[in-house]
């Protein structure tokens, strides 16, 4: 076998494999006698069809067999003797030749990476704590998820509930299919797109009004989005909210058995803080990638850019056959993408790269610590660590993960650090953005 490589870009490679005509024909040969003992032909009794015959009718399709082995046999032990570290699948073609068999593999190779400067990276990390006030508005927050609507005789207003039945036209087509009827629409919750519920202030039971409004950009229909729509309303029923006392059995109902306020709060603050861990930990997580992805320049493999943009739409897609679209209704282009698809290989390659040279091992108690803290929020945690333990595919993104976050601590570890201080609303609200 000779092999010959050319370099057509930074990472790209064009890899020429040649196998001598001897091999080859020794390998069709082999494979004909072996194929003359089992062929069943007219005229011939089982085992005994001359091999010239074989040999006619089959030659072809064998050789074209024996290629196909000879390039998987041949490219791995190419590639190692060469070297080479392919990213992503290669291109292979073979050639026409009139002597022995040739084919060529084209593909991108990892990147050299050099991680030169990331000890001593500049990070900020930042601290909150959980206050008595951000305690009052959490129990504001769980009074409002028990409302109880009670109708009125009065034109509505905001934070109110209606009933209503409409229609909806865009381009002289009812998109709507006829009229919903008995839709509840909370004015102020920001359910519906941008300007619906604001023209639904001031009306009472019984009432009409026709009004026009634009979908956004970005809506989930491609065939709505961005374009202007009339709707026909009519309301049923307007319903005032009404939140319950914060007494026993509304304490109780949210899982402090003792039914005390002051159980209750340290609950509440325990929960919270757990969130705000959470989110801290992201922010410093985050903080340390992007300082990473800026400090370790370096050209990805188109072919993994590829793979993860697929990634990265999926769900788009998954979305999209939910509501019966094609593919092609779909605005998805690659630059809506390419971005965050090259960010993620990179990281995931410099990170990698940390992994093995400074030796990072994965810690099997704080996979088990991870698991645990995850099954907290279940009925039965003892069956949910079983169930990921139970099954290696699950087991090991959650490896994956913890692996990812020692070497972030890692690079913790040798960065520069500087502080700040933000208030817990702040750091949740900027959690959701």
């Amino acid at each position: 076998m000779q092999v010959s490589v050319e370099k057509t870009s930074e990472l790209s490679r064009k890899m020429t494999v040649s196998v001598p005509e001897t091999v080859v024909q020794e390998k069709v040969a082999e494979r004909l006698k072996t194929l003359a003992r089992q062929v069943k032909i007219d005229g011939f009794r089982p085992g005994k069809v001359p091999q010239h015959v074989v040999n006619k009718m089959y030659g072809e399709r064998v050789r074209g067999e024996v290629a196909g082995d000879l390039i998987q046999s041949t490219y791995f032990d190419a590639l190692r003797d060469q070297e080479l570290k392919p990213a992503g699948q290669p291109h292979i073609h073979d050639l026409d030749e009139t002597e022995g068999f040739k084919y060529i593999a084209e593909f991108e190779v990892y990147p050299e990476i050099s991680l030169a400067g990331v000890e001593g990276l500049e990070i900020t990390r930042i601290s909150s704590s959980v206050e008595e006030g951000n305690i009052d508005e959490m129990i504001e927050k769980l009074r409002s998820q028990k409302t109880v609507w009670q109708e009125v005789d009065r034109a509505s207003q905001e934070k109110d509930q209606l009933s209503i039945s409409f229609a909806g036209v865009s381009e002289g087509e009812n998109f709507t299919d006829g009229r919903v009827l008995d839709f509840q629409v909370e004015i102020g919750a920001k359910q519906m797109i941008p300007g619906f519920e604001g023209n639904l202030l001031g009306l009472k039971s019984g009432e009409g009004k026709t009004f026009s409004v634009t979908f956004p950009e970005g809506y989930s229909n491609a065939k709505l989005a961005g374009k202007p729509a009339e709707f026909d309303i009519e309301v049923m029923k307007v319903e005032e909210p009404v939140l319950p006392a914060v007494d026993e059995e509304f304490i109780k109902g949210y899982g402090t058995p003792d039914g005390l306020m002051a159980t209750f709060r340290e609950d509440i603050k325990a929960n919270m803080q757990r969130e705000l861990e959470l989110a801290l930990h992201g922010k410093l997580k985050n903080a340390v990638l992007e300082a990473l992805y800026e400090k370790v320049q370096l050209v990805v493999p188109k072919s993994l850019v590829d793979e993860e943009i697929e990634n990265l739409q999926k769900p788009y897609l998954e979305s999209a056959k939910r509501q019966k679209l094609k593919k092609e209704d779909l605005k998805l282009p690659r630059e809506m993408f390419e971005a965050q698809a090259q960010r993620r290989v990179a990281l995931g390659l410099i990170l990698g790269e940390v992994i093995h040279t400074q030796d990072i091992k994965v810690d099997d108690n704080k996979v088990r610590v991870t698991i645990e803290d995850m099954a907290r929020s279940y009925e039965q945690p003892e069956a949910y660590v079983s169930w990921y333990y139970s099954d290696k595919t699950r087991l090991q993104g959650v490896q994956q993960m913890v692996l990812e976050d020692q070497t972030v601590e890692w690079l913790v570890s040798k960065a520069k650090i500087s502080h700040e201080t933000m208030s817990f609303n702040a750091i949740m609200d900027s959690n959701k953005a």
